[in-house]
Formats: C-alpha cells, sequence, structure tokens
C-alpha cells in the first residue's frame, strides 16, 4: 500500500503542475485597443499603361488602429508610394497626389466587435467592411469583403478577399494623370486601379 502511495503521489504532482501551468484562454478580441503592425502588413494596387501593361505599386508606410468600440482608422503615407522607380515616385507624389498639400489617405470604418468576440487563435472568419476613404481632400464611401485571422492571442490578420476598385475621377486625380501620361509619353493610363491589402494589428 505505501509503495502504491509512494508512486501515485509524483503523478500527481505532475498533473497538479500542468494544470497550474497550463495557459489561461486568450481575452475576447473586443478587449482593448489594436494598433495596425507596419513591418507586417502590405498595401498595393495595379495599374495599367498602354492599355496592357500592369505594374504593380505599394504604399511603404502604414499606420491605424481599432478601438474596443470598433472605430476603425487606417492612415496610408501618400509620401511611401513605391512603384519601383525612383523618377517614377517623384512624379507621383509631386503631380499626382501633391503630397505637400494632402500628405495621407485615410480609410475609416465603423465594425462590430461583436463578429469577432469568439474567435479564437488560428480560426478566420469572413466579413464586409463599409468605411470612407478620404484622398486628396475628398472623400467617398468603400466597401469590401475581408478574411479576418486571429494568428496569435493578441494578433489580427485582416486580408481583402478581392481587390477594391478606386477611380480617379471620384478623387479629382484625371488632371495628375493626363500630365504623368504626357510626361512619358504614354498613349494611356488607366484611370481605375484595384487595391489589395493584408493588415495585421496587434493588442
Amino acid at each position: 500500500m505505501i509503495a502504491t502511495l509512494r508512486t501515485a503521489m509524483p503523478t500527481a504532482l505532475v498533473a497538479l503542475t500542468a494544470c497550474s501551468q497550463a495557459p489561461a484562454d486568450p481575452a475576447s478580441l473586443t478587449e482593448g485597443a489594436w494598433a495596425l503592425d507596419n513591418a507586417a502588413s502590405e498595401l498595393s494596387y495595379v495599374t495599367i499603361k498602354e492599355e496592357e501593361v500592369a505594374e504593380l505599386n505599394s504604399f511603404e508606410e502604414l499606420s491605424g488602429s481599432v478601438s474596443p468600440d470598433g472605430a476603425a482608422n487606417i492612415e496610408i503615407d501618400l509620401a511611401s508610394v513605391n512603384t519601383g522607380v525612383d523618377i517614377r515616385d517623384e512624379r507621383m507624389r509631386d503631380i499626382l497626389f501633391v503630397v505637400t498639400d494632402h500628405p495621407t489617405a485615410t480609410v475609416t470604418a465603423q465594425i462590430d466587435p461583436a463578429s469577432f468576440e469568439t474567435l479564437g487563435v488560428g480560426e478566420s472568419t469572413g466579413t464586409t467592411i463599409e468605411g470612407t476613404l478620404s484622398l486628396t481632400g475628398i472623400d467617398a464611401p468603400v466597401r469590401g469583403d475581408v478574411t479576418v485571422t486571429r494568428i496569435g492571442p493578441d494578433r489580427v490578420l485582416v486580408v481583402s478577399d478581392a481587390p477594391i476598385i478606386v477611380e480617379a475621377r471620384r478623387f479629382e486625380l484625371l488632371d495628375g494623370l493626363a500630365q504623368l501620361q504626357a510626361i512619358v509619353e504614354l498613349s494611356s493610363i488607366t484611370p481605375v486601379v484595384p487595391v489589395s491589402f493584408s493588415l495585421t494589428f496587434e493588442r
């Protein structure tokens, strides 16, 4: 009997220790505020010139947050545009976006925190986000389907399911496009671009 107890006691102690060290369930996604992790995020768009030449562009500096009540804000530093060609970046900053007057573009939206309250680590859910894009001092509605994945207890990844179409005319960018087209002697630059993103937020 004593030998049996001696054998059982260490096993019980190991079990109790393991239970005491088991990680607690991660906090609900609705707890606390969230900040965008620029190093782990991407926002890109595709331009088309001469009707058939597609080129990938991106913005390298993003910031943003989501408050506990679901108010989301994403800020895009327009001066961080990256087309892969330095002189083209300069023309985009100075002629198209005129960053001295409008240095940033902003996307604001109101999301429903309850939609993600029970999302566990490794789980995903889809949703539609409706918001407002502010660019060159002009506001216009935007809408997109996204997949939200909880990649850690305090990290969330938001990825666009399909590109969001942005039209130059809605933000009075047609004159700037015409100037760019004339400078590089192109027959056309398509005034509509698809925008895709992958955004990581951290609590």
